[in-house]
């Protein structure tokens, strides 16, 4: 079988990886794809968002499967145009993508289908915004509704940090902005929920625990996300039966009822308070960096996975795991993620050991004549899976040193909540 992924970062080098260990797959193509990818596939310089030249390759090349990796191209619809040249993708249609496309969309559900989440008003301009936060019980979670990388979102402390979130919102920070959504602040822990589907059956896809903030202590600009680890420390049979009642499969029925049988991951990110669910956001594909996070512990072939979820036959299927913790911590280019330099080359890579237990996912890096340079903010993913988060963590930071990579910073707190 011959199998395509959209997108290049440190998620997609990871779906890269874990496929390639499948005995059903004989090659692989990345749509870029990065330097970590180009050593087990294929990478092909096409545009993601140009839907007509992937068409175009995946048909001349006859790729069995295509994999969409980031949220851009769900939401502006390549599942619905594969599918219509008759190409096997796996990924959300883009009625679903709404999830992730509009926060408002997924609001709109929540009230409808009494899914619980944060209080929320929806505004149109900035001054029937600030307007609705004067007297405000601090804090207050400003976001814009659409697409932001991760980053727009905003947990502002007063009148003069709302403004500001308001004013970047709609001067065009994230893009076009016609819509801004204003959230009660809730009080508890966060969690990443993950669930794979066919549009009929769905199975639960592990958990994890993020650091979105740029600094030590969760303190910071919101980034594309610093770590992870896996599982969450949170997850309980008893808190996994009311995610799925009173989050998942209401959410999953209220799409079914606009015609759309949701396929592929879905994450719900999580707020718990005193172990009851409170939906934060959808993402409609695997988040990053948790997708590095958990699929190191996945026992099943990935590859059988993902196609029984295109052939409706889920069902059929038995996902197991590996009894482990996994720990991600992401190397970043200093200034991230504000202004930071490409181009610079990143050493000593081929030093480090990668087996079973210890991995590296390349996310923001370019190989140019036998080089790896640096070509995003977020350049590099070390994985090692342990017994427990410590030891995880502890090899990580061994590996880490060993680039010695002078123009990268990384978090040393990864997991503090679950190990310290």
């Amino acid at each position: 079988m011959k199998v395509g992924i959209v997108g290049s970062g440190g998620r997609e080098h990871a779906l890269c990886a874990i496929l390639k260990k499948s005995n059903k797959i004989s090659e692989i193509f990345c749509f870029p794809g990065n330097a970590g990818t180009s050593t087990i596939a294929q990478n092909i310089n096409l545009d993601p968002n140009n839907f007509e030249d992937l068409k175009n390759f995946i048909l001349k090349q006859k790729i069995d499967l295509m994999i969409i990796g980031p949220e851009k191209p769900l939401v502006e619809g390549i599942v619905d145009f594969f599918e219509e040249h008759n190409i096997k993708v796996f990924g959300p249609s883009k009625v679903a993508a709404q999830l992730e496309g509009s926060k408002i969309f997924t609001k709109k559900i929540c009230q409808k289908y009494k899914i619980p989440t944060a209080k929320f008003g929806i505004f149109q301009n900035k001054i029937d915004t600030k307007k609705y936060l004067e007297g405000w019980n601090y804090p207050a979670v400003i976001k814009a509704d659409n697409l932001a990388s991760g980053k727009g979102v905003y947990i502002c402390n007063n009148q003069k940090e709302s403004d500001t979130a308001i004013n970047e919102i709609f001067d065009g920070k994230f893009g076009k902005a016609k819509n801004i959504l204003i959230e009660e602040f809730l009080e508890g822990e966060e969690m990443s929920f993950f669930i794979i589907s066919d549009g009929k059956t769905f199975k639960c896809f592990g958990t994890a625990q993020d650091h979105k903030r740029v600094f030590e202590g969760d303190k910071g600009k919101n980034t594309g996300g610093m770590g992870a680890y896996s599982p969450s420390r949170l997850i309980s049979k008893e808190l996994e039966k009311k995610i799925l009642k009173k989050i998942i499969k209401p959410t999953i029925s209220g799409l079914s009822e606009l015609n759309s049988n949701y396929k592929g991951f879905l994450y719900a990110g999580l707020m718990i308070v005193d172990n009851e669910p409170y939906l934060i956001e959808y993402n409609v594909r695997m988040g990053d960096p948790e997708c590095q996070t958990i699929l190191p512990r996945l026992k099943s072939d990935l590859a059988v996975i993902m196609n029984s979820c295109c052939n409706g036959t889920l069902d059929k299927i038995t996902i197991e795991w590996e009894d482990k913790k996994s720990l991600c911590v992401v190397l970043c280019a200093k200034g991230y993620p504000d202004t930071f330099k490409k181009g610079t080359e990143i050493p000593n890579l081929d030093n480090i050991l990668i087996n079973s237990d210890n991995h590296l996912f390349h996310a923001g890096t370019k190989k140019v004549i036998n080089k790896i340079i640096v070509n995003g903010g977020r350049v590099l993913n070390f994985v090692s899976i342990s017994d427990d988060f410590l030891s995880a963590r502890e090899k990580v930071h061994k590996i880490i040193e060993k680039v010695n990579w002078t123009d990268g910073f990384y978090r040393k707190d990864i997991g503090y909540k679950v190990i310290d």
